[in-house]
């Protein structure tokens, strides 16, 4: 197939609809298109387990479709499993941000398999990530004993009045060789540095030999632009963050108006 397309899609926002489902002119053509012999992948700061049933929606495993989870922090193939591509925190730092979180009495929680996993007092906050992923909320007695691994992602939750101080000092503890920054007013995130969906995409596209110039990417948040800006297309939703719009090439409609439908009609079909 010589015109061979993968198309990238941010999930909130971009895939789902403002009540978070997929439409089903939304999704018979992303069906359409794979089909024809067409990639889609779905790029997200969620775990894997939030994106899985969005991944089984779309039958990405049938289909042989991609998983970009953690901001591309970890990326793999929905129909064998296999990890393409991860970038994670060393070990050391785990101790370096539980304190931080124990000494601030702020919640902190990280991922492993179908749990998030925290050593501090549970919130609502954690239950909502949890809920919103599927996941199950595990208070463990001595958290640094039970990470043992390299953490893709820590979350740190705050009330908002207070998060967006516990930012700015924990970015000059860890800095230049982690991430910080707030997904929500009340969530601070973790990751390594040079952690981004373009950085993943790029990876991605090297393992299947395909171009940046069939690459398609779609989003509509702060975390989509450097994918957007990379991407051979790149495409901002119409409920997309100004400074999504200011690098895309083309703007399509919004997430409550099929927009994918009218980016696949005119860049893929």
């Amino acid at each position: 197939m010589t015109d061979k397309k993968i198309l990238v899609l941010d999930i909130d926002g971009t895939l789902v609809n403002s009540e978070k489902k997929i439409t089903p002119e939304t999704l018979k053509y992303l069906k359409m298109i794979q089909e024809q012999g067409h990639i889609v992948a779905l790029a997200s700061g969620r775990p894997f387990p939030g994106l899985k049933q969005y991944s089984d929606a779309l039958g990405l495993a049938e289909y042989g479709g991609y998983a970009l989870s953690f901001n591309g922090g970890k990326v793999i193939s929905c129909a064998t499993q296999e990890v393409i591509y991860t970038k994670a925190i060393p070990n050391r730092y785990a101790k370096i941000l539980y304190e931080f979180a124990k000494e601030r009495h702020i919640g902190m929680v990280t991922y492993k398999d179908n749990q998030v996993i925290t050593g501090t007092d549970t919130d609502g906050y954690m239950e909502f990530e949890a809920r919103l992923n599927h996941m199950e909320l595990c208070q463990v007695d001595d958290f640094l004993k039970v990470v043992d691994f390299d953490m893709i992602k820590c979350l740190m939750t705050a009330e908002p009045e207070v998060a967006e101080q516990y930012e700015k000092e924990l970015a000059a503890l860890v800095s230049p060789d982690l991430n910080v920054f707030r997904s929500e007013p009340y969530f601070i995130e973790i990751t390594v540095k040079g952690v981004d969906k373009a950085e993943s995409i790029a990876r991605l596209l090297e393992h299947i030999d395909m171009k940046r110039e069939q690459c398609i990417c779609c989003g509509d948040g702060f975390n989509d632009k450097t994918m957007v800006e990379y991407a051979g297309v790149g495409v901002a939703m119409g409920n997309a963050q100004q400074v999504v719009k200011d690098v895309a090439d083309y703007v399509t409609a919004s997430c409550d108006e099929d927009g994918l439908v009218e980016v696949i009609k005119k860049f893929v079909l």
